[in-house]
Protein backbone atom coordinates (compact mmCIF):
# COMPACT_ATOMS: atom_id res chain seq x y z
CA UNK A 1 0.00 0.00 0.00
CA UNK A 2 1.55 3.62 -0.91
CA UNK A 3 2.21 6.20 1.98
CA UNK A 4 -0.40 7.58 3.38
CA UNK A 5 -1.22 11.41 2.76
CA UNK A 6 -2.18 12.25 5.93
CA UNK A 7 -1.47 10.86 9.42
CA UNK A 8 -3.74 11.30 12.34
CA UNK A 9 -4.06 9.93 16.03
CA UNK A 10 -6.04 10.25 18.75
CA UNK A 11 -8.77 8.40 21.27
CA UNK A 12 -12.09 7.38 19.35
CA UNK A 13 -14.95 6.38 21.39
CA UNK A 14 -18.28 4.30 21.18
CA UNK A 15 -20.68 6.72 21.39
CA UNK A 16 -24.28 6.28 22.60
CA UNK A 17 -27.15 8.75 21.41
CA UNK A 18 -30.23 8.96 23.84
CA UNK A 19 -34.00 8.95 21.60
CA UNK A 20 -34.77 10.62 24.72
CA UNK A 21 -34.25 11.97 28.18
CA UNK A 22 -31.79 8.86 29.74
CA UNK A 23 -32.86 9.51 33.11
CA UNK A 24 -36.37 8.44 31.86
CA UNK A 25 -34.92 5.35 30.42
CA UNK A 26 -34.68 5.36 26.69
CA UNK A 27 -33.28 3.74 23.90
CA UNK A 28 -30.07 4.60 22.46
CA UNK A 29 -28.26 4.33 18.77
CA UNK A 30 -24.38 3.15 18.99
CA UNK A 31 -21.88 4.66 16.66
CA UNK A 32 -18.32 5.85 16.60
CA UNK A 33 -17.23 9.27 18.04
CA UNK A 34 -14.00 11.08 18.11
CA UNK A 35 -12.01 14.19 16.94
CA UNK A 36 -9.26 13.23 14.70
CA UNK A 37 -11.29 9.65 13.59
CA UNK A 38 -14.15 11.83 12.53
CA UNK A 39 -11.64 14.06 10.48
CA UNK A 40 -9.86 10.62 8.87
CA UNK A 41 -13.57 9.70 7.67
CA UNK A 42 -14.39 13.11 6.36
CA UNK A 43 -10.72 12.73 4.35
CA UNK A 44 -11.08 9.90 3.15
CA UNK A 45 -14.70 10.45 1.77
CA UNK A 46 -13.14 13.12 0.08
CA UNK A 47 -10.34 10.46 -1.44
CA UNK A 48 -7.48 10.68 0.38
CA UNK A 49 -5.64 8.27 1.62
CA UNK A 50 -5.10 8.58 5.80
CA UNK A 51 -3.94 6.31 8.52
CA UNK A 52 -5.87 6.67 11.52
CA UNK A 53 -3.60 5.40 14.86
CA UNK A 54 -4.80 4.56 18.26
CA UNK A 55 -6.04 2.13 21.10
CA UNK A 56 -9.20 0.76 21.78
CA UNK A 57 -10.40 -1.81 24.22
CA UNK A 58 -10.31 -5.92 23.86
CA UNK A 59 -14.04 -5.01 23.42
CA UNK A 60 -17.09 -5.15 21.31
CA UNK A 61 -17.12 -1.13 21.58
CA UNK A 62 -13.51 -1.27 20.27
CA UNK A 63 -14.39 -3.76 17.36
CA UNK A 64 -16.92 -1.13 16.24
CA UNK A 65 -14.31 1.13 15.99
CA UNK A 66 -12.12 -0.58 14.04
CA UNK A 67 -15.28 -1.88 11.80
CA UNK A 68 -16.10 1.38 10.95
CA UNK A 69 -12.78 3.26 10.09
CA UNK A 70 -11.71 0.37 7.94
CA UNK A 71 -15.55 0.79 6.34
CA UNK A 72 -14.90 3.94 5.47
CA UNK A 73 -11.91 3.49 3.88
CA UNK A 74 -9.18 4.64 6.71
CA UNK A 75 -6.07 2.84 7.23
CA UNK A 76 -7.11 2.03 10.93
CA UNK A 77 -3.85 0.96 13.51
CA UNK A 78 -5.45 0.32 16.34
CA UNK A 79 -3.93 -1.49 19.35
CA UNK A 80 -6.40 -2.95 21.82
CA UNK A 81 -5.84 -3.34 25.01
CA UNK A 82 -7.08 -6.24 26.93
CA UNK A 83 -6.99 -4.34 30.57
CA UNK A 84 -8.52 -1.02 29.55
CA UNK A 85 -11.54 0.12 27.60
CA UNK A 86 -12.60 1.50 24.88
CA UNK A 87 -14.27 5.34 26.16
CA UNK A 88 -18.21 5.89 26.00
CA UNK A 89 -19.85 9.15 24.73
CA UNK A 90 -23.39 9.40 25.78
CA UNK A 91 -25.45 12.24 24.14
CA UNK A 92 -28.97 13.41 24.52
CA UNK A 93 -30.52 16.13 22.46
CA UNK A 94 -32.48 19.12 24.88
CA UNK A 95 -33.44 22.31 23.07
CA UNK A 96 -33.46 22.39 19.21
CA UNK A 97 -30.21 21.48 18.09
CA UNK A 98 -28.78 21.92 21.20
CA UNK A 99 -27.05 18.45 22.59
CA UNK A 100 -25.62 17.01 26.29
CA UNK A 101 -22.66 14.68 25.61
CA UNK A 102 -21.08 13.18 29.14
CA UNK A 103 -18.03 11.13 28.79
CA UNK A 104 -16.90 7.94 30.29
CA UNK A 105 -13.07 7.97 29.36
CA UNK A 106 -11.30 7.91 32.78
CA UNK A 107 -9.07 4.88 32.48
CA UNK A 108 -9.44 4.06 29.25
CA UNK A 109 -7.62 2.90 26.37
CA UNK A 110 -7.79 5.59 23.70
CA UNK A 111 -6.69 7.62 26.85
CA UNK A 112 -3.42 5.51 27.24
CA UNK A 113 -2.03 5.42 23.61
CA UNK A 114 1.68 6.12 22.88
CA UNK A 115 4.21 7.20 20.72
CA UNK A 116 5.00 3.74 20.30
CA UNK A 117 1.16 3.94 18.87
CA UNK A 118 2.22 6.90 16.01
CA UNK A 119 5.95 6.99 15.28
CA UNK A 120 5.53 3.94 12.82
CA UNK A 121 3.51 6.09 11.00
CA UNK A 122 5.08 9.06 10.29
CA UNK A 123 7.19 7.51 7.39
CA UNK A 124 8.52 9.55 4.89
CA UNK A 125 6.22 10.52 1.96
CA UNK A 126 3.84 11.42 4.40
CA UNK A 127 2.48 14.76 3.71
CA UNK A 128 0.46 16.00 7.07
CA UNK A 129 0.29 15.04 10.67
CA UNK A 130 -3.01 16.01 12.50
CA UNK A 131 -4.22 15.97 15.80
CA UNK A 132 -6.54 17.94 18.03
CA UNK A 133 -5.85 19.85 21.68
CA UNK A 134 -8.11 16.67 22.99
CA UNK A 135 -5.37 14.11 22.65
CA UNK A 136 -2.91 15.83 25.48
CA UNK A 137 -5.25 16.12 27.65
CA UNK A 138 -5.82 12.24 27.89
CA UNK A 139 -3.06 11.52 29.79
CA UNK A 140 0.44 11.33 30.18
CA UNK A 141 1.86 8.87 27.73
CA UNK A 142 -0.99 10.80 25.13
CA UNK A 143 0.89 14.34 25.58
CA UNK A 144 4.38 12.85 25.11
CA UNK A 145 2.81 11.24 22.09
CA UNK A 146 1.73 15.02 20.77
CA UNK A 147 4.80 16.44 22.26
CA UNK A 148 7.18 13.93 20.38
CA UNK A 149 4.81 13.46 17.07
CA UNK A 150 5.35 17.62 16.87
CA UNK A 151 9.47 17.29 16.68
CA UNK A 152 9.11 13.89 14.54
CA UNK A 153 7.13 15.79 11.92
CA UNK A 154 9.09 19.13 11.73
CA UNK A 155 12.79 16.87 11.70
CA UNK A 156 10.87 14.46 8.67
CA UNK A 157 9.33 17.85 6.89
CA UNK A 158 5.89 16.65 7.42
CA UNK A 159 3.46 19.73 7.87
CA UNK A 160 1.33 19.84 10.98
CA UNK A 161 -2.43 20.80 11.78
CA UNK A 162 -3.79 21.29 15.28
CA UNK A 163 -7.55 22.07 15.72
CA UNK A 164 -6.88 23.03 19.09
CA UNK A 165 -10.73 21.53 20.25
CA UNK A 166 -10.29 22.90 24.38
CA UNK A 167 -12.33 20.53 26.08
CA UNK A 168 -13.35 21.65 30.17
CA UNK A 169 -14.07 18.33 31.22
CA UNK A 170 -10.37 17.39 30.45
CA UNK A 171 -8.82 19.95 31.99
CA UNK A 172 -9.18 23.76 32.88
CA UNK A 173 -8.45 26.08 30.89
CA UNK A 174 -5.16 27.26 32.53
CA UNK A 175 -3.94 24.31 32.19
CA UNK A 176 -4.76 23.81 28.53
CA UNK A 177 -3.07 27.18 27.97
CA UNK A 178 0.15 26.04 29.43
CA UNK A 179 0.26 22.66 27.27
CA UNK A 180 -1.60 23.76 23.90
CA UNK A 181 0.08 27.22 23.52
CA UNK A 182 3.48 26.61 22.78
CA UNK A 183 2.37 23.17 20.95
CA UNK A 184 0.35 25.75 19.10
CA UNK A 185 3.41 27.78 18.25
CA UNK A 186 5.14 25.22 16.70
CA UNK A 187 2.23 23.71 13.67
CA UNK A 188 1.67 24.98 10.00
CA UNK A 189 -2.44 24.89 10.70
CA UNK A 190 -3.54 26.43 13.68
CA UNK A 191 -7.23 25.54 13.95
CA UNK A 192 -9.35 27.23 16.80
CA UNK A 193 -12.60 28.84 17.64
CA UNK A 194 -12.06 32.86 18.53
CA UNK A 195 -12.12 31.94 22.53
CA UNK A 196 -9.74 28.66 22.01
CA UNK A 197 -7.22 31.28 20.47
CA UNK A 198 -7.23 33.53 23.49
CA UNK A 199 -5.48 30.41 24.80
CA UNK A 200 -2.72 31.96 23.06
CA UNK A 201 -2.44 34.57 25.83
CA UNK A 202 -2.87 37.78 23.56
CA UNK A 203 -5.75 40.30 24.65
CA UNK A 204 -7.89 40.19 21.53
CA UNK A 205 -8.37 37.82 18.22
CA UNK A 206 -5.85 39.88 16.74
CA UNK A 207 -3.29 39.80 18.83
CA UNK A 208 -3.70 36.33 19.30
CA UNK A 209 -3.53 35.69 15.34
CA UNK A 210 -0.10 38.11 15.38
CA UNK A 211 1.78 35.92 18.48
CA UNK A 212 1.01 33.01 15.55
CA UNK A 213 1.87 33.97 12.63
CA UNK A 214 5.07 35.61 14.24
CA UNK A 215 6.05 32.30 15.47
CA UNK A 216 6.31 30.53 12.78
CA UNK A 217 2.40 29.38 11.86
CA UNK A 218 2.03 29.36 8.28
CA UNK A 219 -1.97 29.62 8.46
CA UNK A 220 -4.25 30.40 12.04
CA UNK A 221 -7.96 29.43 10.76
CA UNK A 222 -10.89 30.61 13.20
CA UNK A 223 -13.55 28.57 13.07
CA UNK A 224 -16.97 30.71 13.97
CA UNK A 225 -19.91 28.19 13.83
CA UNK A 226 -22.86 29.64 11.86
CA UNK A 227 -21.05 32.95 11.15
CA UNK A 228 -18.44 30.61 8.99
CA UNK A 229 -14.74 31.34 9.15
CA UNK A 230 -11.68 33.67 8.95
CA UNK A 231 -8.38 32.12 7.56
CA UNK A 232 -5.41 34.35 8.05
CA UNK A 233 -1.68 33.92 6.57
CA UNK A 234 1.00 36.35 6.46
CA UNK A 235 -0.27 39.08 4.30
CA UNK A 236 -3.25 37.73 3.54
CA UNK A 237 -6.51 37.68 5.51
CA UNK A 238 -10.52 36.37 4.25
CA UNK A 239 -13.70 35.67 5.77
CA UNK A 240 -15.88 32.94 4.11
CA UNK A 241 -19.64 32.61 4.97
CA UNK A 242 -21.02 29.61 5.84
CA UNK A 243 -23.70 27.09 3.98
CA UNK A 244 -26.96 28.26 4.70
CA UNK A 245 -28.51 25.00 4.94
CA UNK A 246 -31.38 23.63 7.91
CA UNK A 247 -29.46 22.57 10.60
CA UNK A 248 -30.13 19.47 12.40
CA UNK A 249 -27.22 18.20 14.66
CA UNK A 250 -24.43 20.26 15.11
CA UNK A 251 -22.04 17.61 16.44
CA UNK A 252 -19.04 17.23 14.83
CA UNK A 253 -19.59 20.43 12.41
CA UNK A 254 -15.98 21.47 13.42
CA UNK A 255 -14.36 17.89 13.00
CA UNK A 256 -15.98 18.12 9.26
CA UNK A 257 -14.86 21.78 8.60
CA UNK A 258 -11.13 20.72 9.27
CA UNK A 259 -11.89 17.79 7.26
CA UNK A 260 -12.89 19.93 4.19
CA UNK A 261 -10.22 22.98 4.94
CA UNK A 262 -7.14 20.21 5.10
CA UNK A 263 -8.29 18.22 1.85
CA UNK A 264 -8.10 21.87 -0.18
CA UNK A 265 -4.48 22.35 2.01
CA UNK A 266 -3.26 18.83 0.29
CA UNK A 267 -4.47 19.69 -3.79
CA UNK A 268 -2.33 22.95 -3.46
CA UNK A 269 -5.73 24.77 -3.10
CA UNK A 270 -5.82 28.89 -2.50
CA UNK A 271 -6.68 30.27 0.83
CA UNK A 272 -10.09 30.65 -0.17
CA UNK A 273 -10.77 27.53 -2.12
CA UNK A 274 -9.86 25.80 1.61
CA UNK A 275 -12.13 27.92 3.52
CA UNK A 276 -15.15 27.43 0.85
CA UNK A 277 -14.48 23.20 0.98
CA UNK A 278 -14.30 23.28 5.03
CA UNK A 279 -17.76 24.88 5.07
CA UNK A 280 -18.86 23.34 2.59
CA UNK A 281 -18.28 19.88 4.26
CA UNK A 282 -19.07 21.16 7.84
CA UNK A 283 -22.75 22.07 5.68
CA UNK A 284 -23.41 18.71 4.97
CA UNK A 285 -22.57 17.68 8.87
CA UNK A 286 -24.84 19.70 10.17
CA UNK A 287 -27.64 18.96 8.29
CA UNK A 288 -27.62 14.96 9.21
CA UNK A 289 -27.25 13.85 12.31
CA UNK A 290 -24.58 11.98 14.00
CA UNK A 291 -20.87 13.14 14.21
CA UNK A 292 -19.65 11.88 10.61
CA UNK A 293 -22.31 9.76 8.92
CA UNK A 294 -23.59 13.07 6.72
CA UNK A 295 -19.94 13.89 5.37
CA UNK A 296 -19.99 13.87 1.82
CA UNK A 297 -17.99 12.07 -0.90
CA UNK A 298 -16.21 14.14 -3.21
CA UNK A 299 -19.55 13.63 -5.88
CA UNK A 300 -21.75 14.99 -3.32
CA UNK A 301 -20.30 18.43 -2.94
CA UNK A 302 -22.07 19.14 -6.07
CA UNK A 303 -25.02 19.34 -4.08
CA UNK A 304 -25.01 22.49 -3.40
CA UNK A 305 -24.78 23.84 -6.66
CA UNK A 306 -28.20 23.01 -7.41
CA UNK A 307 -31.14 24.81 -7.03
CA UNK A 308 -33.26 23.85 -4.15
CA UNK A 309 -35.65 20.82 -4.22
CA UNK A 310 -33.96 20.41 -7.90
CA UNK A 311 -32.59 16.69 -8.34
CA UNK A 312 -29.39 15.71 -9.34
CA UNK A 313 -29.72 12.98 -12.17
Amino acid sequence: MSTAEVVTFGEAMISLRAESLIRLGCGFTSSMAGAESNVAVGLARLGHHVVWTGAAGQDEPGALIIRTLRAEGVDAHTRLDPARPTGLMLLEHRLGTTSRVTYHRAGSAGGNLGWSDVEPHLQEGVRLLHFSGITPALGPRALEASLRAIDAARDRGIAISLDINHRKMLWSRETAAEVLAPMALRVDHLIASDAELQLLGGGSEDENTEIALSAGVGHVVVKRGAAGVTVVAPGERLDVAARSVAVVDTIGAGDAFTAGYLSAVLEGNTLRERAQRGVDVAAFAVASTGDWEGLPTREELALLHISEGETLR
